[in-house]
């Protein structure tokens, strides 16, 4: 009998687990490599073919990460096929930092090539912040919209701690440290940190507002309270150009890139056809993870809430 033969029928556990694991090094290797073969013969080729056209960018939902987006605008920038982008927009806004990184990359575009942005039923707070990057805004009479204003929220739970008797012992290096801590209400001094916080992000949206609309900063701020507009009345206020829908803003797109046809082909972004092992190999299951506990937060807004 081999020492081999041996070694399996004294450690039966440990010989599954190497076979186990050699299995998984080995599947997982053809994984990676298939991703590896498909992604380098996608990066040889025109992402988005030889026919010119439109790129199409969608924004809906809550507004929590910049990412694709960015790398949609940066591929459509740099694509010679695509002659302008519309960018749809169904959102109450969300993250003030993802909005202005929106909004900056479509300016930034809008440099290169004309960008139109089309409003759904709701393009509100940063889902308007990011609009305000196009060189042309587009709206129904009755989309929502407006919410020009910042706003962020702590959890007080210090009641209910002590209904069910926990308390929590915090040590700091600073007063603030612990500002927003839910087991206490917040004093006066981190209030009105908090408030200066927030009208210093409230200015910087009032500014590239009046920038970008053309319109006195003392005008923005009149109505930059918080509160919503119709597409109607946004247009009377200027801060859209004019009413349509979504054909309406690729029709004009195509028209102001020079195109022969308003009715031009609509690039998507292409879809992963395999969602999961690319998370796995690229390592973004941080990144999901942390977007799923984003709501026990305190994240700093664009957001109409509607509360």
């Amino acid at each position: 009998m081999t020492e081999k033969r041996l070694f399996r029928q004294k450690h039966p556990i440990l010989t599954g687990f190497f076979i186990l694991g050699i299995m998984f090094i080995l599947f997982w290797g053809g994984i990676t490599f298939f991703i590896a073969a498909l992604t380098s013969q996608t990066q040889k080729t025109d992402l988005f073919g030889a026919h010119e056209g439109v790129g199409i960018v969608d924004i809906k939902g809550i507004i929590t990460d910049a990412e694709d987006v960015l790398a949609q605008l940066l591929q459509y920038r740099q694509s010679e096929s695509i002659k302008a982008v519309v960018v749809r927009i169904d959102s109450p806004g969300g993250a003030v930092g993802a909005s202005q990184e929106i909004f900056r990359e479509i300016a930034r575009t809008n440099s290169v090539k004309p960008v139109v942005a089309s409003m759904g039923s709701v393009a509100a707070s940063g889902g308007y912040y990011a609009a305000l990057g196009a060189g042309k805004i587009m709206a129904s009479p009755g989309t929502l919209t407006g919410s020009m204003g910042v706003i962020l929220n702590f959890p007080n739970l210090e009641e209910i701690f002590k209904k069910i008797g926990y308390k929590n012992e915090v040590i700091k290096s600073g007063e603030l440290k612990d500002l927003g801590s839910p087991g206490r209400a917040i004093t006066t001094a981190e209030r009105e940190l908090l408030q200066r916080l927030l009208d210093t992000v409230h200015e910087q949206f009032v500014n590239d507002i009046a920038k970008s609309r053309n319109l006195a900063v003392e005008d923005v701020r009149a109505i930059a309270d918080g509160r919503i507009f119709s597409g109607e009345q946004a247009k009377e206020l200027g801060l859209i150009d004019q009413f349509g829908n979504f054909n309406d803003a690729v029709a004009l797109a195509a028209n102001l890139a020079g195109m022969a046809t308003e009715t031009p082909k609509l690039i998507y972004p292409k879809e992963d056809k395999f969602p999961f092992f690319k998370i796995m190999a690229e390592q973004k299951l941080n990144r999901i993870l942390q977007g799923l506990t984003k709501a026990s937060s305190p994240v700093l807004s664009f957001e109409w809430t509607g509360d």
